[in-house]
């Protein structure tokens, strides 16, 4: 089970998702309370090993930018949070190696998914960071068809449940996880990252790891 910790403001809260045992972080670039800057980015990004993924993400950017910033601070991933087309997704993983594509669960722009050629599909809930999980009926068969990263909502007591129903490839947490907006509670995160990788010890992966892509894990 891939576990994403986002939101991550600090190389202490960087290296502790690190301890925890998480597969990825998350450096907010879009307007957010967890919003970094990329001279703050590129301090976390150094502060992270070489297996763990750092993944940049944005909301609404031109392709330009997001490159520009990708380059600045390091990242081989990027995830894409806004209304970005097709054309805009696949400019940014010319050159990018790991794609995620984040789209509302039920929204009927998932209609096109397909077109935009991403490595991870990521269902939020309709508001991100919120802390509102949604209806995980919503996210259907797309199990079958992508790499699916769950988030909207998600908490240490919920996410095994989650797993269980809707049996993603992988779970991404921001405010599931903070004892403040931008800041991490240690209790939590080392509590969430357990019960995800325990859970996704008993449903087994219905895709292969980012691995298969010559990206570690």
């Amino acid at each position: 089970m891939f576990v994403k910790i986002c939101g991550i403001t600090s190389p202490g809260d960087a290296e502790l998702a690190v301890e925890a045992g998480a597969d990825a972080i998350g450096l907010i670039f879009a307007p957010s309370r967890r919003q970094v800057d990329v001279d703050e980015a590129r301090v976390i990004v150094a502060s992270v090993p070489e297996h763990v993924l750092a993944v940049g993400v944005f909301r609404d950017h031109l392709a330009r930018e997001v490159l520009e910033t990708a380059e600045a601070v390091g990242l081989r991933a990027v995830q894409l949070h806004g209304s970005e087309t097709p054309r805009t997704s696949r400019q940014v993983h010319e050159q990018v190696p790991v794609l995620i594509r984040a789209m509302a669960a039920g929204s009927p722009d998932l209609a096109e998914i397909d077109e935009h050629g991403a490595d991870v599909v990521l269902l939020d809930a309709p508001t991100p960071g919120a802390g509102v999980a949604f209806d995980w009926r919503l996210v259907g068969d797309l199990t079958r068809r992508h790499r699916i990263l769950l988030a909207g909502g998600l908490r240490p007591d919920t996410v095994a449940d989650a797993i269980a129903q809707v049996q993603p490839w992988g779970v991404d947490v921001a405010s599931g996880v903070e004892a403040a907006p931008g800041r991490k509670d240690p209790d939590a995160v080392r509590a969430f990252v357990a019960a995800a990788k325990a859970a996704g010890a008993g449903c087994g992966a219905t895709h292969p790891p980012l691995a298969d892509l010559g990206i570690a894990p």
